[in-house]
């Protein structure tokens, strides 16, 4: 169960990213939404132990945000970078 906590919870933030950043094409959207996935599946494998399968705690879903948030905000600077 905590691993599609994870899962949904990075895939919100990475959704609410594109809607922060005002991104209108599809991939784009796409990628933001895998990113925020990713760190929060990053994080929340460290912080909760190597433990997905069973319940998570409160402060494992917070530290699994912020992964996400962390690595769509790493993610869209380095995009914006490669395009200059």
């Amino acid at each position: 169960m905590g691993l599609i906590i994870l899962i949904v919870t990075g895939a919100l933030l990475g959704w609410l990213a594109t809607i922060a950043l005002q991104i209108e094409d599809g991939r784009g959207i796409l990628r933001n939404v895998v990113a925020g996935i990713v760190g929060s599946l990053g994080v929340g494998l460290v912080t909760s132990g190597g433990v997905f399968l069973g319940a998570i705690k409160a402060s494992t879903l917070l530290w699994a945000a912020l992964g996400a948030i962390a690595v769509v905000a790493l993610y869209n600077v380095v995009r914006e970078r490669a395009f200059r």
